[in-house]
């Protein structure tokens, strides 16, 4: 006999209604005709807390005695979670303790707040505040866990229920983002029990993807570093119940890069004229690559709109990398000669009389007298379209290189194109993501070797809990093993770039 939980039967008797609406599952009616699928939006970003996670923080909580309840609840988390926590707390009267890390946006921390929650700011990381956590716990107070937990998992399992019962016709996949795996697990263990013709597909991102390859590997998978621009799934790894369930009933994953998530929270914006966060968006990414790669036309497929938690000063970053997200900007590093007449018809080949072909991007700055380097953005209507420019660009004598997918291109070099220096001799190139926290750089700095020189400094504020800098540091190759003690101690995600073709033609 299984000793696991009859999650059926927990989906049917929870409790979550006391706090938690039945969300509607809306048709994406331009998205639909775009991709020639039916494609609905499981609307979890209409709650009161713009997250679903309200319905497994409240049917754990409604499940506690008395006693448990008299001496209060705690968790950690950086934002949906813990207004979950906060808000049933609240309607249930106990005390909610949450713990989060100093790093978490002060809007997120004035909602918990504002719900009644006591907040204290710990740690610099959510792996920081969780074991704080458990070390208050102690205390007698509840630990609600964001995924890993029975309840929660059968709590976030009545979104399946909901989407069976308001699509009862043709059903062919539901879309599912993915942190620790409670969402997913819920979902899954409801929807296979009663239609198990339904896919069950989970969505990560492409640098926080622990369940894709835990169920790969067919054990717990922890990752070193993962991505927080989707600050909502960025989980090292996942729990021990989501991934058993998981790995039996999710039939496929898909992983989505940033500037697809950028171009879905377009996409739901242009259907709804609802924002919604970047895990809110993932499944919709999801969707767009599934019937790009399938060409499956004609099926119903449900993506989960999980959570609205945007910060406003996010929205720039997002309207820039939605256009590369969907093909309709390509950017190249061309080489025009330096002589007369060769300016004008180089213009003339990208953007030809005619054609409504726009320029998005031009950046350039002598440096070589007998050829210029010129960085440009083209707007394009088909994805095939960049290889033909960067065709036509070589077949008129401009050698040209197709940046499209390039991070350090379209991070940081698009906006300080003509940094060339005799002077940044020994120079390595790196990329960084900071910890948007007090004393990250000053870190940075007491720790590399005082004969070093920074020599190029980049950084560029997108409203989450993390910064993205470009560093070049001028290091004798003598010090090549301290360079390296450097980048371990200092811990912070790291990708050196000194090789990459883009530092070399406008930096370097």
């Amino acid at each position: 006999m299984s000793s696991h939980p009859d999650y059926l039967r927990e989906i049917l008797t929870s409790s979550v209604y006391d706090v938690a609406v039945e969300t509607p599952l809306e048709r994406a009616r331009q998205l639909s005709r775009r991709l020639h699928n039916t494609v609905l939006l499981k609307r979890e970003d209409t709650q009161s807390v713009f997250s679903f996670k309200i319905r497994g923080a409240y049917n754990k909580m409604v499940r506690l005695d008395t006693e448990q309840a008299a001496r209060g609840v705690i968790c950690a988390s950086a934002g949906n979670h813990a207004q979950g926590v906060a808000l049933s707390a609240k309607r249930l009267g106990m005390h909610a303790l949450i713990v989060m890390p100093v790093t978490t946006p002060q809007v997120k921390v004035d909602a918990v707040r504002a719900l009644g929650a006591e907040v204290v700011l710990h740690g610099e990381s959510y792996s920081d505040a969780e074991a704080h956590a458990l070390e208050r716990s102690r205390d007698g107070r509840v630990f609600i866990h964001p995924f890993d937990d029975p309840d929660v998992i059968a709590g976030q399992g009545t979104i399946g229920m909901e989407i069976l019962r308001q699509q009862s016709g043709q059903l062919d996949a539901i879309f599912v983002p993915i942190g620790g795996g409670g969402l997913v697990a819920g979902i899954a263990s409801y929807v296979k029990k009663i239609r198990p013709d339904v896919r069950i597909i989970g969505v990560q991102t492409t640098d926080s993807d622990a369940m894709a390859r835990s169920v790969a590997a067919g054990r717990r998978v922890r990752l070193d570093h993962v991505g927080t621009f989707s600050d909502g799934t960025a989980v090292k790894m996942v729990g021990a119940e989501t991934f058993r369930i998981a790995r039996r009933l999710v039939d496929e994953f898909i992983t989505v890069d940033v500037d697809a998530i950028c171009a879905a929270i377009k996409d739901v914006f242009l259907d709804t004229r609802s924002i919604v966060e970047p895990a809110g968006a993932m499944a919709v990414a999801a969707v767009k690559q599934y019937t790009a790669t399938t060409r499956a036309k004609g099926e119903t497929l449900v993506a989960l709109t999980c959570g609205a938690n945007m910060n406003f000063d996010r929205l720039g970053f997002v309207a820039e990398r939605a256009e590369l997200g969907e093909r309709r900007e390509a950017i190249f590093a061309v080489t025009v000669p330096e002589e007369r007449g060769s300016f004008k018809r180089f213009c003339t080949v990208i953007a030809p009389e005619g054609t409504a072909r726009a320029v998005t991007a031009f950046s350039y700055r002598i440096s070589d007298p007998a050829a210029a380097h010129v960085f440009v953005g083209l707007s394009i209507t088909r994805r095939d379209e960049a290889a033909r420019i960067q065709r036509s660009l070589e077949s008129h004598g401009f050698p040209a290189i197709d940046l499209t997918d390039d991070e350090l291109a379209k991070e940081h070099v698009r906006h300080m194109v003509g940094g060339h220096s005799r002077l940044a001799t020994d120079e390595r190139l790196f990329r960084f993501t900071f910890p948007e926290r007090p004393g990250a750089l000053m870190r940075f700095l007491e720790l590399m070797q005082p004969t070093w020189n920074i020599s190029l400094f980049n950084y560029r504020h997108q409203g989450g809990d993390s910064g993205r800098i470009l560093v070049g540091i001028q290091v004798p190759p003598k010090d090549d093993r301290a360079l390296q003690r450097f980048l371990s101690e200092l811990n912070y995600p790291v990708v050196e770039e000194t090789d990459n073709p883009v530092y070399r033609l406008f930096l370097q």
